[in-house]
């Protein structure tokens, strides 16, 4: 626990730095003396609630992130998911405000049917070459290119050529819950 506390000082230095603010404007934001909260961060004062409880609400952080117990296992323990021939490996814990994914595509001799849903979606080619289709476009992209778009336009992908396409793929919020569904015409509808 002591070793803990010690750090107390250089993570409250860290988020004022992080701020941009000097020594000078946070003691006066937190009504206290600029001597005792250079005290603070150099570890020469105690940290006390009645001293760090204002400062923590004026650098808009929590008591919890100057006093960590323990490091949690920084490691990402979740099962690959296999799917329609795509092996989907996450690489962000569960519950993560942005889902991370490897994705695995298999060869294909068709392009997938279009699909929309609401979010965006970032990805990046570790290996093979990838078919994208994204509305009236039909790319392909290779080793080391990105994409960035809208998964609201209708799009598929799939591996280009004889070899698998492994991917990272970063969805945010709800680009990763929320899927649609796709009718005879091919056009796409959302799920209700």
């Amino acid at each position: 626990m002591h070793e803990e506390l010690s750090q107390v000082g250089a993570r409250l230095r860290a988020a004022r730095h992080a701020r941009g603010w000097t020594l000078e404007e946070l003691a006066a934001r937190a009504e206290m003396s600029t001597s005792t909260l250079s005290r603070l961060e150099s570890g020469k004062r105690q940290a006390s609630l009645e001293l760090l409880l204002p400062l923590t609400r004026q650098l808009g952080i929590r008591i919890d992130d100057l006093v960590r117990l323990d490091a949690p296992d920084p490691r990402v323990r979740r099962p690959a998911i296999r799917r329609d021939g795509l092996v989907v490996a996450p690489l962000a814990p569960e519950g993560s405000p942005v889902d991370t994914y490897k994705i695995t595509y298999p060869p294909a001799r068709e392009l997938p049917e279009l699909r929309v849903h609401d979010g965006y979606e970032w990805l990046y080619v570790l290996a093979g070459r990838l078919r994208l289709r994204l509305g009236e476009q039909d790319l392909v992209l290779t080793r080391g290119e990105a994409a960035e778009f809208d998964t609201r336009i209708p799009h598929a992908i799939s591996a280009a050529g004889g070899r698998p396409a492994q991917v990272i793929s970063i969805f945010n919020d709800g680009g990763a819950r929320i899927h649609t569904r796709v009718v005879a015409d091919g056009s796409a509808e959302p799920d209700d």
